[in-house]
């Protein structure tokens, strides 16, 4: 949350009542002092466990008496666990802002909770896409309001699984469109993970970049694994109508986009190869009646998937150099290390005897951990030598 004398100052300095050097001055002398009595990390790790445990525990208790509570008792205790939290965040505030971000990222978790227990007290229509909806609007609600970075990652986790519940109820008697989803999931991950930038390192950013991340690796192997729908939702022989196809890529590939030009602004072109990538990735998992029977097309499923990982491990590693990211590095050699232990597995352990593969096996953790740990060091030694 911004501190309250950063609104003070910038009224001040465009009333003309202090100058741009001693507004800078006054910054860098709270900036300090905000550093200085910071709160050392296993106090957040206390508060952030802390409310994770709280929010754990209230669910549990309100699920373990709820056939005994009538109606009315059910929605006064959703509405009380709604509203409690974020009352106790904002009489905390002044005293405790970490304390009360917490506070107010339970009362956001418990809205969810809240909206999908009123649906089931008064009996509505089931669709759940919207009870997320109506949570990823109060989310984006608390962070216009409160501008917590938990809210704003609430919101981001929150409307593509409004948007991808949305396209599973739609496509769910059709095939093929769990590889649309991976697509767009895989490009979004990149787009949030790429949205902190040397000059702007706010902490929404850096809960965007944790989030992709997290995520870019589980999807882009979701992807993988829809290959001849040996992996998708709900499939049968059913293929998606042309209408749905369009709609599908336009809001896969138009939507993340859309985030990277709002997060890097001039800098999102280089997204924009980031999702040729993702759309060769995607043609590697295509099906043989799609593709053909020929050698070529066998070539290009067997090992297309282990080169596009590898080239988009190194281009991930190379964008971190660019633009001095060391996370970017360390995820991108983790997904080269990936890619060579997929490949080995599938490709090359069932052709050996067992002694044979267990020592190759052995052999590529030792020389290629350490080869690739060497590289990782390498790479960010030279980050650090340039940011000095």
């Amino acid at each position: 949350m911004p501190a309250r004398w950063e609104g003070y100052l910038k009224r001040w300095t465009q009333a003309g009542l202090i100058d741009h050097a001693a507004a800078a001055r006054i910054r860098a002398y709270e900036v300090q002092q905000g550093k200085a009595g910071g709160l050392r990390w296993p106090v957040l790790l206390a508060l952030g466990l802390g409310g994770l445990l709280v929010a754990a525990g209230v669910l549990l208790f309100v699920a373990a008496h709820w056939d005994r509570l009538s109606p009315a008792t059910r929605f006064t205790c959703v509405t009380l666990m709604v509203a409690l939290f974020h009352v106790a965040g904002a009489l905390v505030a002044e005293r405790f802002p970490p304390l009360a971000t917490s506070l107010h990222a339970i009362g956001t978790v418990c809205l969810g909770a809240g909206i999908f227990l009123s649906g089931q007290i008064f009996h509505l229509q089931e669709h759940w896409p919207t009870g997320v909806l109506l949570w990823a609007l109060g989310a984006f609600m608390a962070w216009a309001l409160l501008r917590d970075w938990p809210q704003a990652a609430l919101a981001a986790v929150l409307t593509p699984m409004w948007l991808g519940g949305e396209w599973l109820e739609a496509t769910q008697r059709l095939s093929g469109g769990g590889i649309i989803l991976s697509e767009g999931l895989i490009l979004l991950a990149i787009s949030y993970l790429t949205g902190i930038l040397p000059d702007k390192e706010t902490p929404v950013r850096k809960a965007l970049m944790w989030l992709g991340g997290l995520a870019l690796i589980p999807a882009t192997l979701l992807l993988i694994l829809l290959r001849d729908g040996g992996f998708s939702f709900r499939w049968t022989p059913s293929t998606l109508p042309l209408s749905y196809q369009v709609i599908g890529w336009l809001a896969a590939f138009l939507l993340p986009l859309a985030v990277a030009v709002w997060l890097r602004r001039q800098q999102a072109w280089v997204n924009l190869l980031a999702a040729a990538w993702v759309w060769a990735l995607g043609t590697t998992i295509l099906s043989r009646a799609v593709v053909g029977e020929g050698f070529l097309p066998f070539l290009w499923r067997e090992l297309g998937p282990y080169l596009l990982c590898a080239l988009g491990s190194v281009g991930l590693i190379a964008w971190g150099l660019k633009e001095a990211r060391k996370e970017r590095i360390n995820l991108g050699v983790a997904g080269f290390a990936l890619t060579i232990l997929f490949f080995y597995f599938s490709s090359v352990m069932d052709k050996l005897g067992r002694a044979a593969s267990l020592m190759g096996l052995g052999l590529l953790f030792l020389l290629g951990g350490w080869l690739l740990e060497k590289t990782r060091r390498r790479l960010v030694a030279r980050l650090d030598a340039g940011g000095s």
